[in-house]
C-alpha cells in the first residue's frame, strides 16, 4: 500500500496546516513529496520554501509561478502550465491541495483534467469573500475531502459530492498546537528580535474583492491599535490585490511598539501565538487556532465571514475603534476553555488510517453529482 503523495504548498499558512498529514504519511511508509510554490519563492515574504526544505525524509520540487505584482488570474495560468508539466512526468497516486489559495486550485484543475486523484483539505467552509469561490471550485475538482468539522461536511455533500469520499477530521495544524512546540518562547523572543513583556499578535490581509478599500481599512484598524498603548507582533500580509496598501501603513508604525516580521517559522508562531495576551486581524488563525488555544480574538472585517462563532471571538469593522479598544482593554490577556469546534488535534492520525484503507483508493476517478435527500 505505499504510494507516492503530493501535497502542494503556496503559503506559509498552507504548509502549516499541511505539515502533520505529510510527516504522519512519510512516517507510515509512503513516498512523500512537495510541490513548493507562490509566497514561498519571493524574497519579500521571507522566502518560507528554506521551511519546506526542512522537512527530513521528503523530496521538495520548487516552482516559481510568480514575480510580485502579478495578477490572480496570471498567477492561475502560470501555475497550470507549470503543475502540468510536472505531473506528466512525476504522476503522483494523488495529491493534496488545501483550502482556497489560487496555487491550489491551479493544481486541482490539472489533477481533474488529466485524471489524478486529487484530495482537498478543509473544504465545505464558508467566508464571503472570493475565498470561498476558489474553495468550493476545489471541492468539484478534487477526488475527496478530507474536511474541519461536520458542518463542512454537510456543505460539501450539498455541493453533489459522495458520502463516501468526504472524511471528518479535523483541521490539521490543530495537531501541531495541541503538543509543545519544541522552542521556548525565550527563544522566540531572541531570534525575531521581539523585546516586549506582553504582546498581541496581529496579521490583516487583504481582501480582494476590497482591494481599493485595504489601505483604508489597514489605517483605521492599526490606528485603533496605536491609540490603545499595546504593544504588537505583526506578521506582514499575503500577497493577493490590495497588500501593497497594507504594507505603507505597516511601514509607517512606531518600531518601538510594533514588530513587524515577513513571516515566523511554525513553530516560532504557535509558541508564540500560546503566549500571546491576544490575536486580531482578519487571518484564519483568529478564528480557529485561537480558540483552539484559548485565546481571545479579534476578527476584523468580511474576510473570515461565518467561519466560526466560537464564544473567544469578537468581530467588527476595521474602523470601528470603540469595539476594538473595548477589545484590547477587557480581553487582554484573558484565557477561555478549548474550543474543539475544528477538531482535537488528531488530524492526522485519521488521514493515515484512511489511507491504509484498500476501498478508499478503489472508488472510480470519473465523478458524478450525487444528490442527497
Amino acid at each position: 500500500m505505499r504510494k507516492h503523495l503530493l501535497f502542494v504548498t503556496g503559503t506559509r499558512a498552507d504548509f502549516g496546516k499541511i505539515e502533520p498529514l505529510a510527516l504522519a504519511a512519510r512516517d507510515a511508509g509512503h513516498d512523500v513529496s512537495f510541490f513548493v510554490t507562490g509566497m514561498h519563492m519571493l524574497d519579500r515574504y521571507g522566502l518560507t520554501k528554506i521551511e519546506v526544505h526542512r522537512t527530513e525524509g521528503v523530496t521538495v520540487h520548487e516552482f516559481l509561478n510568480q514575480r510580485v505584482g502579478d495578477p490572480q488570474d496570471m498567477v492561475l495560468a502560470k501555475t497550470v502550465l507549470g503543475f502540468s508539466d510536472f505531473i506528466a512526468e512525476h504522476r503522483p497516486d494523488m495529491v493534496v491541495v488545501h483550502g482556497d489559495r489560487v496555487e491550489a486550485l491551479a493544481c486541482a484543475l490539472v489533477c481533474a483534467t488529466n485524471y489524478v486523484r486529487c484530495a482537498h483539505i478543509e473544504g465545505g467552509e464558508v467566508s464571503g469573500t472570493i475565498d470561498e469561490l476558489f474553495r468550493h471550485c476545489n471541492t468539484k475538482l478534487a477526488y475527496c475531502h478530507f474536511v474541519s468539522s461536520e458542518a463542512a461536511a454537510k456543505r460539501v455533500r450539498a455541493l453533489g459530492e459522495p458520502a463516501d469520499a468526504i472524511f471528518a477530521i479535523g483541521s490539521p495544524e490543530l495537531d501541531f498546537h495541541s503538543r509543545a512546540s519544541g522552542v521556548s518562547i525565550e527563544e522566540v523572543r531572541n531570534h525575531y528580535e521581539i523585546t516586549f513583556d506582553e504582546f498581541g499578535i496581529c496579521t490583516f490581509h487583504p481582501v480582494t474583492s476590497e482591494a481599493a478599500s485595504m489601505g483604508r481599512q489597514a489605517a483605521a484598524f492599526f490606528g485603533a491599535l496605536e491609540a490603545s498603548g499595546r504593544n504588537f507582533v505583526v506578521i506582514l500580509p499575503n500577497n493577493d490585490p490590495g497588500s501593497e496598501d497594507i504594507l505603507a501603513v505597516i511601514n509607517a508604525l512606531p518600531k518601538n511598539r510594533f514588530r513587524a516580521i515577513p513571516s515566523m517559522r511554525f513553530a516560532h508562531f504557535s509558541e508564540a501565538m500560546k503566549n500571546a495576551a491576544c490575536i486580531v486581524g482578519n487571518s484564519s488563525a483568529g478564528v480557529r487556532e485561537a480558540p483552539f488555544l484559548g485565546i481571545p480574538s479579534l476578527d476584523i472585517g468580511s474576510r473570515q465571514n461565518n467561519r466560526s462563532d466560537g464564544a473567544s471571538i469578537t468581530s467588527c469593522t476595521a474602523d470601528d475603534a470603540d469595539t476594538i479598544a473595548r477589545f484590547l482593554r477587557e480581553e487582554w490577556g484573558v484565557r477561555r476553555d478549548r474550543d474543539a469546534a475544528f477538531g482535537e488535534g488528531s488530524a492526522a492520525e485519521r488521514f493515515v488510517d484512511l489511507l491504509a484503507d484498500p476501498s478508499f483508493w478503489a472508488r472510480s476517478l470519473q465523478k458524478e453529482f450525487h444528490d442527497h435527500a
